[in-house]
This record gives C-alpha cells, structure tokens and sequence, in this order.
C-alpha cells in the first residue's frame, strides 16, 4: 500500500493549503530534498485552532492540534507537489509548542504529527529525527506550529 492509499483508509480529511501570509515560500525543492515551512492548525473551513497549552488548552487537545497541523502539511504537499507517494520518508521534524512556562510534555504535543506521518509512510520512512520545543507564543497564538524536511523518491 502506498502512501496515498494509507492516507485514505486513516478516514480523514485535508483542510486547503494555506497560502503565505508573509515574506516566505510554503515549501522549496531542493534535488531530492522537500522542505516545508512552519505550518499551522488549519481546519477544513480555513480557520486556525488557537490557544496556548497549559492555559486553554490541554496536552490531549495540543496533540490534536498538531494531527492537524500535520493534514495540514499533507495538503500543501498535494496541492503543490503532487501524490503522497512521491515522499520517499521524513527526514526532520521541529515541532514548536505555544505553552505556559510549566509545561514539559512537548514531545506528547508534537506525537500528534509524528504519529500521522508514520500512519501515512510507515514507521520505517514515517519516522525521522525530530524537536519538540517550547515556546512563550507563536503567530495568532495558535498552539502549535511544525516545520519538515522530507526526502523525494
């Protein structure tokens, strides 16, 4: 099965690819390097989720905002370069988390991303290295923002 075939059977659904809303490109090609810029929680009607873990949001609700923030990755991947299937695997993920300064359950937050990438290209080319880090506050204070590098076939 192929990526775009595991997609499918996950059940679930890719919001629209943001467009850039400042000074940056959303993803560069680079040989067989993809690199993708910070991305949100875009929802399917184009709304952020917003919020800062450990004040309005909880660890459980930031790991879905992360899932969501990986759709939302898969979508800018199909809109602008094609099948799922033309990424060979994950090489990096840095994963940002908007969070009281208590908060230490970064690596939960971000295994909202990490666990959809490795459903989509399997554990073996799913899985790369990764940071979870966090942060005092990120843009339109959404809870999560997640940037990748991914290897093309």
């Amino acid at each position: 099965m192929n990526a775009d075939e595991r997609f499918l059977t996950l059940g679930l659904s890719l919001p629209p690819a943001p467009a850039p809303l400042g000074v940056y490109k959303p993803f560069l090609i680079d040989g067989k390097y993809l690199y993708l810029s910070g991305h949100g929680p875009v929802q399917d009607d184009k709304t952020l989720i917003i919020g800062r873990i450990g004040r309005d949001l909880d660890p459980d609700q930031g790991k879905l905002a992360a899932r969501q923030v990986g759709l939302t990755m898969l979508s800018t991947i199909r809109t602008h370069v094609g099948p799922l299937h033309q990424v060979k695997r994950v090489l990096k993920v840095l994963g940002m988390v908007n969070c009281t300064p208590e908060f230490e359950r970064h690596p939960f937050v971000i295994n909202g991303c990490s666990e959809l990438f490795a459903s989509v290209w399997g554990e073996e080319h799913g899985i790369g290295v990764r940071s979870a880090v966090g942060f005092g506050s990120l843009p339109d204070n959404i809870p999560v923002e997640i940037e990748a590098i991914f290897e093309l076939q």
